[in-house]
Formats: structure tokens, C-alpha cells, sequence
């Protein structure tokens, strides 16, 4: 039976070392403030939203919201943008996506100054990471690799197999993996033969947004195996990417959804918004 990673503990023991990191700060006179802008109403973006104000909340890292219409034009998106990265007070700024489609993400993203970018979102971050420096990494990623280092798990010459091609996770992962000496293989929907691909890993990173895509028969005896996927099922119940109850008891680490992957991007935020603050 594997080892089940405890993402809700871990994110806890980091934010308990964060709050100390906030006291010496605000003993200096630097108060950490995130800025999060929301354009729209969409029902998932309020619930973590709220998640963020409340574990700044938890660590005396203020929070200013603001709530933008549906209706903003590109322009006012972007203006609102400039102000926050002129405003000192404000150390990190995020966009919670979605945002509605007639807005483009990625030039708003692009706008956020490198320096604040705490979600890791900035080309010039992505560039960064890309050729090893020191950058602000978007946070899922973050937490992934974070979680393999807790629990001392190898990373260096194991094959690591990434199901999953976004910006947000899968290249990102990607691409910590590689600057942590892993042979990296990224899987996605247009890979042939993926089931022997996936067999041969030793860490598999699961973050497609199949629900229970990854089957007992796909995993070698041993593997490690992160789930980043969020689903529903047809009772509401959240599930992962990964049949966790059969996966289990071929794998030697796992994740559970909830309490795995998604506590861990919270934290990591959290890190970031302290680390904008120190800089």
C-alpha cells in the first residue's frame, strides 16, 4: 500500500513557517499585501478567491479584492493592471481565471510586473524557469515539486512522466522536473501508446482533467504518483485524474483529491507573496 502524501498537513507546516517570515517583516515595517483581481461571477474563481483572502488572513498578509465587471474592455483590464504594479503597498498581484473570453489573458498576464507576479503567470518568469534562474513559479507546479522534496522523494535520474500540456501545470512541471535532473516525458491528448509510456515512470504527475484516467494498468509497482486533477463525479464528489483506490496499492507515494495537490497551491502563493515582500 502506498504512502498517502498529506498535502493538507504539509501546506499547513509551511504556512506555520510563513507566519514567522510575516512578523519579521512587519517588525521592519514591510506589511505583504496581495492583490487579487476577479472580472466576472464564475462560482469556482469565488470559492478560491476566498481560500487565498482567508490563508492570508491566517498569516497577516493583506488582501485587497477587486471585483471587475464582465463587461471591462481590455483596455480598463490592463489600466487597472498598471495602477497595482505603481501602487508600493502591493507586493504580488494575481488574475484568477477565468476570464471572459472577449478579454485577452494573456496580454494581462504579461502585464503583471515580473516582480509581482506571483502566480508565475509573466513570460519573463516562464523564461526564468525555463533557463534556471531564480523566478516566481506558478504555484500548482510549486507545490508539486515542493511535496517530492518533503516526503524525500528522488527526483534526480527518475523518469517522470507529465500527463497534461497546459501553462499552468503540465509544462511548468515539466520543466522543475528537468532543473531537478529527471528524464522528463510529457504526455498529452495527440501521445500514441500513452498506457506503455505512463508504465515506465517512476514519478507520473497527473494533470489532464479526465476523471480516473489513470488506471491501475497504466502504473509500474512502485511509481510515484501526483494527482492534480479536479473533478466532479455524477454525485458531486470531488475525484482526481487518478482511480485512487486501485492505483493505491501499486503505488509507493499517492495523493488523495481533496487534501492532496490543492492545499499545496495555497501555500505556495502564500510563499510567493512573502518572497515579493522580502524583494
Amino acid at each position: 500500500m502506498a504512502t498517502i502524501i498529506n498535502g493538507k498537513e504539509l501546506a499547513q507546516k509551511i504556512r506555520n513557517e510563513l507566519k514567522t517570515d510575516v512578523e519579521n517583516l512587519r517588525n521592519q515595517g514591510i506589511v505583504p499585501k496581495l492583490a487579487v483581481i476577479m472580472v466576472g461571477d464564475d462560482k469556482a474563481s469565488e470559492i478560491y478567491v476566498r481560500n487565498k483572502s482567508r490563508a492570508c488572513n491566517e498569516l497577516g498578509i493583506e488582501f485587497e479584492e477587486f471585483l471587475e465587471d464582465k463587461d471591462i474592455t481590455q483596455k480598463e483590464l490592463l489600466d487597472l493592471i498598471d495602477e497595482l504594479n505603481e501602487r508600493k503597498d502591493i507586493h504580488g498581484i494575481l488574475l484568477q481565471s477565468p476570464i471572459p473570453e472577449h478579454l485577452n489573458i494573456r496580454e494581462a498576464f504579461s502585464r503583471i510586473s515580473a516582480k509581482k507576479d506571483v502566480d508565475g503567470f509573466n513570460p519573463i518568469n516562464v523564461g526564468k524557469l525555463v533557463i534556471g534562474e531564480d523566478a516566481f513559479v506558478s504555484c500548482t507546479p510549486y507545490g508539486v515539486i515542493k511535496m517530492l522534496e518533503e516526503y524525500n522523494i528522488d527526483i534526480e535520474g527518475k523518469r517522470a512522466v507529465v500527463i497534461g500540456r497546459s501553462n499552468i501545470v503540465g509544462k511548468p512541471v515539466a520543466q522543475c522536473l528537468l532543473n531537478k535532473n529527471a528524464t522528463v516525458t510529457i504526455c498529452h491528448s495527440k501521445t500514441k501508446h500513452i498506457q506503455e509510456i505512463v508504465k515506465e515512470a517512476d514519478i507520473i504527475i497527473a494533470a489532464v482533467g479526465k476523471p480516473k484516467f489513470v488506471t491501475e494498468n497504466m502504473v509500474k509497482e512502485g511509481a510515484v504518483v501526483i494527482d492534480v486533477g479536479i473533478n466532479r463525479n455524477e454525485e458531486g464528489k470531488l475525484i482526481g485524474d487518478v482511480d485512487f483506490e486501485n492505483v493505491e496499492t501499486k503505488a509507493s507515494y499517492i495523493t488523495p483529491v481533496p487534501g492532496g495537490v490543492g492545499p499545496m497551491t495555497v501555500a505556495m502563493l502564500m510563499n510567493n507573496v512573502v518572497k515579493a515582500a522580502k524583494q
